[in-house]
C-alpha cells in the first residue's frame, strides 16, 4: 500500500512537472519554414548548349504556331517545364479520362474533368445505362497529340492539347 502511495506521488510530481514546462518557449525553436509566396524567386541556372548534338529522328510538330509565344512565357516563368514531358502525361490524361467513361466510372472522371464535361460525360454514361448497352473498348494507341494553345496568367499556366 505504501508503495503504490509513494508510485502515485512520483507519478504526479513528473505530471506537474510537464504541466509547468510544456508549451513554453525557450527561445531555442526553429522559425517557421517561408511559404512558396514569400520566399521569392530563385534565380534559374544557366542552361548548358551542347556544342555537338546527338542526331535525333524527324520528330513530329508538337506545337502549332500560335501556342509558342505562350510556351515561351511558361518556360521563362518555369524553366523546368518540359515540353515533351507533358504532351506524354496529357497523353496518359486522356488515356484515363476515356477509360473511367468506358467503365462508367464518375468518381474518376469529376477529378479529371472540368464541372461542365464531367456533366456531359455523366448523361452519356446514364444514357448507356438506361439503354443496357456496354461498353469494351481499349486504347491503342494516341497518334498525335499537339499543344494548339498556351498561355501564362498570374502564376497559373493554361495549355490546350488536341
Amino acid at each position: 500500500m505504501v508503495t503504490v502511495v509513494i508510485f502515485a506521488m512520483i507519478a504526479g510530481f513528473l505530471a506537474l512537472q510537464l504541466y509547468r514546462v510544456l508549451g513554453k518557449t525557450t527561445g531555442q525553436e526553429h522559425p517557421l519554414p517561408k511559404s512558396a509566396e514569400d520566399r521569392g524567386v530563385i534565380a534559374p541556372l544557366p542552361r548548358t548548349i551542347d556544342a555537338t548534338p546527338e542526331p535525333r529522328e524527324a520528330a513530329a510538330r508538337t506545337i502549332d504556331g500560335g501556342a509558342e509565344q505562350g510556351l515561351r512565357a511558361i518556360v521563362s516563368a518555369d524553366p523546368g517545364f518540359d515540353v515533351p514531358r507533358f504532351i506524354d502525361g496529357a497523353k496518359q490524361a486522356y488515356r484515363m479520362v476515356l477509360d473511367a467513361f468506358w467503365k462508367g466510372d464518375e468518381e474518376t472522371l469529376a477529378w479529371l474533368c472540368e464541372d461542365d464535361v464531367r456533366a456531359s460525360f455523366a448523361e452519356a454514361i446514364a444514357e448507356r445505362v438506361a439503354a443496357g448497352h456496354v461498353l469494351d473498348n481499349r486504347l491503342v494507341s494516341i497518334e498525335r497529340a499537339i499543344i494548339s494553345d498556351a498561355r501564362l496568367e498570374g502564376k497559373r499556366a493554361f495549355i490546350t492539347v488536341r
